[in-house]
C-alpha cells in the first residue's frame, strides 16, 4: 500500500533548531568575542604588574563574589525552569520562577553596589596599579548587560502572566530572552575567578 505525503511528513523526525532568534545568537557571539578581548588584555597587563594586581585582588571580598555567583546561577536555574513552564502553559509556575530570577538579579545589583562603595571608601586606587581600572571595566560592563537583562526578565514575566488571558509572544523571542540571561550569567562565571581567584 502506498504511503501518502502527509503520513510521511508526520513520521519524519522533527527538525531541531537552536532556540531563539538567529540574530540574537549573532549578537551574543559578538559580545562574547568582545569580552574575550578584554579578558585577554586583563591577563596581559596582570602579567606585566603581577605584584600590584595580586595586591588589588586581595582587597576584594571573595565572600561577596561567591554569593554573587550563587545568586546568578540560581537565577539561571529559575529562567531555565520558567521557560519550560512557559512551553507547558503553566502560568503560575512560570510567573513565580521569573519573579525569583528578578529577585536574584536585584540581589546581585545590590551586592555589587555594596562592593563598589567599600572599594571607593578604601581608596585602593593609588596602591594597586591598573587592577581597579580593569575591575571596574569588567564588572561595570557586566553590570550594564545585567541591567538590560533585568528588562528582559520583566518581558519574560509579562509573557508568563499573559498565559490564558491573551496572545503570548513568539516562543523564539522568549527563548532568545532566556539565552541572553544565560549569557550574562556565563560572563560572570568567567569574571569571578579571573578577578577574585587567579593568583
Amino acid at each position: 500500500m502506498l504511503t501518502s505525503k502527509a503520513e510521511l511528513a508526520s513520521e519524519a523526525p522533527a527538525i531541531r533548531k537552536v532556540p531563539g532568534e538567529e540574530g540574537l545568537w549573532i549578537f551574543i557571539f559578538g559580545d562574547m568575542i568582545a569580552f574575550t578581548v578584554i579578558f585577554a588584555t586583563y591577563l596581559y597587563y596582570r602579567g606585566e604588574q603581577p605584584e600590584l594586581f595580586e595586591l588589588g585582588r586581595r582587597t576584594l571580598d571573595e565572600g561577596h563574589g561567591v554569593i554573587n555567583t550563587v545568586v546568578l546561577l540560581l537565577s539561571s536555574l529559575f529562567v531555565a525552569v520558567g521557560l519550560r513552564a512557559m512551553r507547558q502553559q503553566e502560568k503560575a509556575a512560570a510567573s513565580w520562577l521569573f519573579v525569583g530570577a528578578l529577585v536574584c538579579a536585584f540581589a546581585f545589583i545590590g551586592m555589587k553596589f555594596v562592593d563598589y562603595g567599600s572599594i571607593i571608601a578604601g581608596d585602593y586606587f593609588s596602591t594597586t596599579g591598573d587592577f581597579y581600572v580593569y575591575y571596574f571595566a569588567l564588572t561595570g560592563l557586566h553590570l550594564f548587560h545585567l541591567v538590560i537583562g533585568v528588562g528582559v526578565l520583566f518581558y519574560l514575566l509579562s509573557q508568563a502572566l499573559r498565559i490564558g488571558r491573551g496572545p503570548v509572544g513568539k516562543i523564539s523571542v522568549i527563548e532568545g530572552g532566556a539565552a541572553y540571561w544565560h549569557m550574562v550569567d556565563l560572563l560572570w562565571i568567567v569574571i569571578f575567578p579571573l578577578l577574585y581567584l587567579v593568583k
